[in-house]
């Protein structure tokens, strides 16, 4: 069975259980044993956010050393993924803070669900946060120890290590380049065959959490979540169907609507597989023999964007920490949410091209924020739809991408 229908089935098991059960049955204390195994689940997430990130971005960067012309289609192609990317945060921003799905009536959603306690002093630092804190926020990106910034899990820092570390990779002689490169290529592929694996449990974590939240909370849990999903497809719409096409208009003039036919079977391929990865060869595919895309950008452009070109995660990442902080009665300044920005934008990078591994970035970000990672357990209920969405969304912008620079090289024949 596909892993999004155990997903899916799981969500609904941990409702009939978390509802009809409650806490406990028997003497069975059912929310502990949750609590336990969802926690575990969380762990696990946060076990391969180091090692999985790193080794994605060096081995990214590493590849923008290789192939003809390189400087002028990388300069293009990494200004493309910024940009978009950045445009999809900014949409996750606006509408989250329009709609505010994190609030029920007039009281935080927190309150109605029961999440975990924020405690005194979390919500106390939220209290206290001024442009300072931003400020140092940027100074932790270049981190006096790498070791401690990973024993930390100081990630900003890290990203910025890992780019500068796969850029300088490109300048080292043979054979040391392709042996260090080899190593770090080696280490992704553990990471997402580990990734894979955990993805295999993630039926029985997602449960767990579910579980323990419907349990304290009951299904009162359904009806808020159903906004904060549809602010989320909202947001994801306005990306895909406005901002993208709106790009690819002014940048090539080309037609948006044929556009998303010729590469419409790798979106559906995305949908369905949930892996940007996995859905690689169909995009090469459709962007080479349908889009008219020559074979030596879509090789270069798509693999990379697969790794760190990842607008629907990043939008969904953005709206995701709003959520919980606004269900929270958390009221963010300015610069703190200008922070989730910036660390939606470098977490983004660095997220592994398969399914659901957005959780690690988002663990991430609620660390960094001080919010509670039991708080997932309410993104769980709609995040195995919305994955599928997101990644359509990251697969369309990496063709867009695709195009955009060749058309800026001079390619002809594109879209005929």
């Amino acid at each position: 069975m596909a892993l999004h229908w155990q997903i899916l089935i799981a969500i609904g098991a941990a409702f009939v259980f978390g509802s009809l059960f409650g806490a406990g049955v028997a003497g069975v204390p059912l929310l502990s044993i949750y609590e336990f195994v969802g926690g575990m689940f969380l762990d696990a997430l946060k076990m391969l956010i180091v090692p999985l990130i790193v080794s994605s971005i060096i081995s990214g960067a590493a590849n923008l050393g290789q192939g003809r012309g390189v400087v002028a289609i990388a300069r293009r192609t990494i200004t493309y993924f910024l940009a978009s990317t950045t445009l999809a945060i900014v949409t996750a921003l606006v509408v989250m803070n329009v709609i505010h799905p994190g609030v029920s009536g007039t009281q935080p959603l927190g309150e109605v669900v029961h999440l975990p306690s924020l405690g005194g002093d979390v919500a106390d630092k939220f209290s206290s946060h001024q442009f300072s804190d931003f400020v140092q926020v940027l100074r932790d990106m270049v981190p006096p120890n790498i070791v401690n910034a990973a024993a930390h899990t100081q990630m900003l820092g890290l990203i910025v290590f890992s780019l500068l570390f796969g850029f300088a990779l490109t300048r080292v002689p043979e054979p040391s380049r392709q042996v260090v490169h080899d190593f770090w290529n080696g280490v992704q592929e553990v990471m997402i065959q580990i990734t894979h694996w955990l993805m295999k449990l993630a039926p029985i974590g997602v449960f767990a959490l579910v579980a323990a939240v419907v349990a304290k909370s009951g299904l009162a849990l359904l009806l808020p979540m159903l906004g904060f999903f549809l602010t989320v497809v909202l947001g994801l719409a306005i990306h895909a169907f406005v901002t993208l096409p709106l790009i690819l208009w002014l940048t090539t003039r080309l037609n948006p609507v044929r556009f998303v036919r010729a590469v419409w079977p790798a979106m559906l391929m995305a949908f369905s597989t949930s892996s940007s990865a996995g859905t690689l060869p169909v995009t090469m595919d459709v962007v080479e023999n349908r889009a008219g895309v020559s074979k030596e950008i879509a090789s270069f452009v798509l693999p990379l964007g697969a790794t760190i070109n990842m607008n629907g995660t990043a939008l969904y990442e953005c709206a995701a920490a709003l959520f919980i902080a606004q269900a929270y009665g958390v009221d963010l300044s300015i610069w703190m949410q200008l922070m989730i920005v910036v660390l939606a934008l470098m977490t983004s990078i660095g997220v592994a091209a398969v399914p659901s591994a957005s959780l690690v970035a988002i663990a991430l970000i609620l660390g960094v924020l001080g919010l509670p990672l039991e708080a997932m357990g309410l993104l769980l209920v709609v995040d195995r739809v919305l994955d599928m969405l997101r990644t359509s969304v990251n697969v369309y912008s990496d063709s867009v991408g695709a195009v955009i620079v060749a058309h800026r090289r001079g390619d002809r024949g594109l879209l005929t």
